[in-house]
């Protein structure tokens, strides 16, 4: 089982530490997209922690149901209204199976790299795509990884500096992971957190989806449908799983 870096202080603070993700204008395109996708069918989130998109997914209509390693974090979605018509299971989501079938699966703000190897990346695709029912689709929003815009020789870069949060990204190429660590000021006080992820590309992400019988069929820059070109950060791309026969 992988380590659980979400407990009970991250869970509770989570709105706090970062109130941004929290905005409509950060909320709005993604479930729009999402909605447009599942319409009045089955949603799988994985890595649903607080429901801060799967709450207002299942208010447009669609049944969602989370997986999450962090009881903490379901815990806090539990005080969140609208969390009752949201099903839940406690556990790794690369391999946790739950009943049914879904119409669409979703991975979103990067959690495809809380799974820090390539074979739990790769096991997450096969589990979406057991999942999933023909013609479903399996959505993932993700950085691209930053290392060409690193100056020469560093390994550290900041991806957040404001008054109330500094941030940073340390690379390790050789293994392709990083460390993220955050600096907040909460309540007057400092407080500190760090993660290790598995950075992922683009492309590898495709060879995933082939691996687990599913095909690449859109990629943007963002929930907008902007185009995705090499100066692109990140992207949200969408693969299906094909229909029998």
């Amino acid at each position: 089982m992988p380590t659980n870096y979400f407990d009970e202080r991250i869970a509770r603070s989570y709105e706090a530490r970062w109130p941004e993700l929290f905005e409509p204008a950060a909320i709005d395109p993604v479930v729009d997209f999402l909605a447009g996708l599942v319409g009045d069918g089955a949603a799988l989130e994985l890595g649903i922690g607080t429901g801060r998109i799967a709450i207002p997914l299942s208010r447009r209509g669609a049944r969602v149901h989370g997986i999450d390693l962090s009881p903490d974090m379901l815990a806090e979605l539990r005080t969140n209204p609208g969390s009752e018509e949201i099903g839940v299971t406690v556990g790794d989501f690369s391999t946790t199976r739950v009943a049914g079938t879904f119409r669409l699966a979703y991975l979103v703000r990067n959690t495809i790299m809380n799974l820090t190897t390539q074979d739990a990346q790769v096991a997450c695709f096969q589990n979406v795509a057991a999942h999933l029912e023909p013609g479903g689709s399996f959505v993932i929003e993700v950085i691209v990884p930053a290392l060409q815009r690193l100056p020469p020789g560093e390994t550290v870069r900041a991806f957040a500096v404001t008054p109330a949060h500094l941030g940073f990204e340390e690379y390790e190429v050789a293994t392709q992971t990083s460390w993220s660590h955050h600096y907040w000021v909460l309540d007057g006080q400092l407080d500190t957190h760090s993660a290790p992820f598995r950075y992922v590309w683009p492309s590898e992400l495709d060879l995933m989806a082939r691996l687990a019988g599913m095909t690449r069929r859109e990629r943007w820059s963002d929930w907008a449908r902007s185009p995705f070109t090499s100066d692109s950060t990140e992207h949200v791309s969408v693969w299906e799983k094909p229909v029998a026969g």
